[in-house]
């Protein structure tokens, strides 16, 4: 058993951002980081655009911001939480300046800010095309400065331990007191008891298979609280990116950035025609939902497997400036800019539901809180605005130490009981842990995707239950791996999606269901 004041699950923006802070804070309390990749491997790792946030007081405002989250939300996100994350914003990007990170300058030494679909000013502060990567690396030198942190890389979070497992609990409420943790290289299965635990970690792109999300976005920590009876809501709002990469052998995976269309660049069909005119004023410039609906609509009429990003009338040293990463990758395809169109089609990108937390990032678990794309917070709503969830990270991870300098914690003396796998045996039978995944993927793609109907989504639940009982069948019986419990966990998601999305009655920003278009 390791003991620590505060566990974090997941090393991205959001957990090595509270790490820094309450590290710095208690130098004589020790904070313990669980990720189950390497230390960099995250979702932030691969944002591209950046951090939006209002700096420029002549063109830009926090009401001109408030307003465009607002209108992507479609309705449904929580104002006050809106205002409050927003007009944070300047105060935490300042913070992560401090600590190193540098983002791109334009010719008078201001921050160059870009433009994305859905917001009416140019605010968005970015590196290059690889803004995530480059705050993943200055916060991790942060945290590497500070003894009281310790990162443990190629562990896995199994579950939540909270008074369920404790014998003669007297808790009436739910506790969390840390988790059951597998040492991925050793096989070794071992509890961090801690004061406070922190799920920062991160999507669920992968139970779609076809993701902008990196491999280890398999939804953990959302179906780690689901199990333990935390409050999970909107998982029917899964953002689509628009412009994933098409690639012949289906991996959908490489992101063309929003900010590319904010340049000036254009969707065509594949005769070449500029369609998004047709479907919002905004054109290319609509709200992802918008955009990824519009695409959709296209190759169901025209039967086609893709649409493209028309970038040939750009300034080409200007894009290569802003954008070498994605120049570079396209060119590994064998695809110029210069004189070829990108071939993009949507593909799953964020999630705007999650975890329900308040303002100071609480579960409705005691001692457990939650940061990041794995929460619902109210700021998004039906549709998260671009670059709007590195700010959110930001924003929650300050809330969320403010309240621990605030409010300690008595430690709960408890007896955790070890992890109990007896009668279990090493799978054979790898095979089925594979079919089952690609089962549930493509039961997701084509039956839960951006355009649903009440009568595919009661067929993905049956489908879904077999899937289920097969998984659990044989978690019971085998030694655990990482791949048993990623997929254990993706059936989960798939779970809170399919249902919520059928207990949604009315069409909002990201969940588009033919059923409910009134006649």
């Amino acid at each position: 058993m390791i003991t620590a004041n505060y566990l974090v699950i997941g090393s991205g923006i959001a957990g090595l951002t509270f790490s820094v802070k309450i590290a710095e804070q208690f130098p004589d309390r020790n904070v313990v980081i669980i990720t189950k990749s390497n230390e960099e491997e995250s979702n932030t790792k691969y944002a591209q655009g950046g951090v939006a946030v209002v700096l420029d007081d002549e063109k830009d405002s926090f009401k001109k911001h408030i307003k465009d989250t607002l209108v992507a939300g479609d309705g449904l996100c929580n104002e006050e939480v809106v205002k409050m994350v927003i007009k944070e914003g300047p105060k935490r990007l300042e913070e992560l300046m401090a600590w190193g990170a540098n983002f791109d300058l334009d010719k008078s030494g201001n921050l160059d800010l870009g433009k994305e679909g859905g917001h009416s000013e140019y605010r968005v502060v970015h590196h290059k095309d690889i803004t995530g990567y480059e705050i993943e690396r200055a916060l991790l030198k942060r945290v590497h400065q500070l003894p009281n942190i310790s990162i443990l890389p190629h562990h896995f979070a199994i579950d939540l331990v909270t008074n369920h497992h404790i014998k003669n609990s007297n808790q009436d409420e739910l506790v969390c007191y840390g988790a059951y943790v597998f040492n991925q290289k050793s096989g070794e299965i071992f509890t961090v008891k801690a004061n406070s635990t922190l799920l920062a970690s991160g999507g669920i792109g992968c139970v779609y298979g076809h993701t902008t999300n990196p491999i280890i976005a398999t939804g953990d920590g959302i179906a780690m609280a689901y199990r333990a009876k935390a409050r999970i809501k909107d998982m029917e709002f899964v953002q689509f990116h628009p412009t994933a990469l098409y690639e012949v052998e289906g991996e959908s995976s490489f992101l063309i950035s929003e900010a590319v269309r904010g340049f000036g660049a254009y969707l065509r069909n594949k005769k070449g025609y500029r369609f998004m005119p047709d479907y919002d004023k905004r054109a290319e410039l609509a709200s992802r939902d918008i955009v990824s609906q519009s695409i959709d609509s296209e190759l169901k009429k025209s039967g086609d497997a893709h649409v493209y990003l028309d970038c040939t009338h750009l300034d080409m040293n200007a894009f290569k400036n802003h954008f070498p990463n994605i120049y570079n990758k396209c060119l590994q395809h064998h695809i110029d800019i210069k004189t070829d169109w990108i071939p993009v089609i949507p593909a799953s990108h964020y999630l705007c539901g999650g975890i329900k937390v308040n303002k100071k990032g609480k579960t409705t678990i005691d001692n457990l809180f939650a940061c990041g794309e794995c929460t619902r917070t109210g700021l998004h709503g039906a549709n998260r605005l671009a670059s709007n969830s590195l700010l959110e990270a930001l924003v929650y991870a300050h809330n969320i130490f403010k309240y621990h300098t605030k409010y300690e914690y008595k430690y709960l003396e408890v007896d955790i009981p070890e992890w109990n796998d007896e009668g279990t045996v090493i799978a054979k039978e790898h095979i089925l842990i594979q079919h089952n995944l690609k089962r549930l993927q493509a039961l997701m793609r084509d039956y839960v995707g951006i355009v649903r109907s009440n009568k595919r989504l009661k067929r993905a639940i049956k489908h879904l239950d077999l899937i289920h009982d097969e998984v659990e069948e044989l978690y019971k019986e085998s030694k655990i791996t990482t791949s048993l419990c990623e997929l254990r966990n993706m059936v989960n998601i798939a779970h809170l999606i399919v249902r919520q999305s059928l207990d949604r009655t009315e069409n909002k920003g990201g969940y588009y269901n033919v059923d409910n278009v009134k006649k």
